[in-house]
């Protein structure tokens, strides 16, 4: 293992992020505090309490999620396309580093800032809502295993994009419409027997509820259901780097 490799593109991607700090970690706190605020503040004061949390603390897991899922995609996709596109990839192929190394210096790298941006929001959150977390391992759990699993899918979504429009495609038109309805900001047992029946088709619903579950208890489905998706999400992720590679797809001519 070259960890030498490693450590080179992991503190290069770190360094990129401290010198957008207003770009990389500012704006997606704002924004997701923002989120907290208005939903937090005009809904909460007509929805007292789901499962007996307060609305303003149930939405702060799926507001959590939100970000993590949007920025570890964005994150992982732009750091493999920059390089793509200005052509320095052959450079890094043509290294003595293997394949699975430059995919943990650059899935490691994104799946950092994105827990960074994960807790830096679970702290801006407790200043306006009581929280507590029932189980702060599994918490840690399905944070770093989301933020790896979708920086994979952001890795393998940076090598399919051949612009930066469709660098934007599945974050902007997927990601985020599949989070809205997959339980951020409301209960599934809300809905009408149809459309909780619907929802569970929605893979994010698994995500949000095991998440929430390791704040408060409660889950919309059961937490072995939440555990296997993202295990599956996972090596299917994998899987599909892997082809890549051996492929070459979209990165050797």
């Amino acid at each position: 293992m070259n960890w030498y490799a490693i450590r080179t593109i992991y503190r290069f991607e770190m360094a990129r992020a401290r010198r957008t700090l207003l770009q990389s970690i500012v704006s997606p706190v704002l924004s997701t505090s923002l989120y907290f605020v208005v939903f937090g503040g005009a809904i909460g004061s007509r929805i007292t309490q789901i499962d007996g949390v307060s609305y303003g603390a149930f939405i702060v897991p799926g507001l959590i999620m939100l970000m993590l899922l949007t920025q570890s995609v964005s994150n992982a996709s732009f750091a493999i396309f920059f390089p793509k596109f200005s052509g320095t990839i052959y450079e890094l192929l043509s290294a003595p580093v293997s394949h699975f190394e430059i995919v943990l210096g650059y899935v490691g790298a994104a799946a950092t800032k994105s827990i960074i941006l994960g807790l830096l929001i679970l702290g801006t959150a407790s200043l306006f809502v009581p929280l507590t977390i029932a189980h702060p391992l599994w918490m840690v759990l399905f944070l770093a295993l989301t933020a790896v699993t979708f920086s994979l899918l952001g890795f393998i979504i940076g090598i399919w994009a051949d612009n930066f429009e469709k660098l934007q495609l599945v974050p902007l038109l997927v990601i985020t419409p599949l989070t809205f309805l997959g339980g951020t900001f409301y209960a599934i047992d809300m809905l009408p027997p149809l459309w909780q029946t619907v929802t569970l088709a929605n893979p994010v619903v698994y995500l949000v509820s095991g998440f929430r579950w390791s704040f408060f208890g409660s889950a919309d489905v059961s937490v072995a259901a939440s555990v296997a998706m993202i295990l599956l999400f996972l090596t299917a992720c994998l899987g599909i780097v892997a082809w890549i590679f051996r492929t070459g797809y979209r990165i050797r001519p």
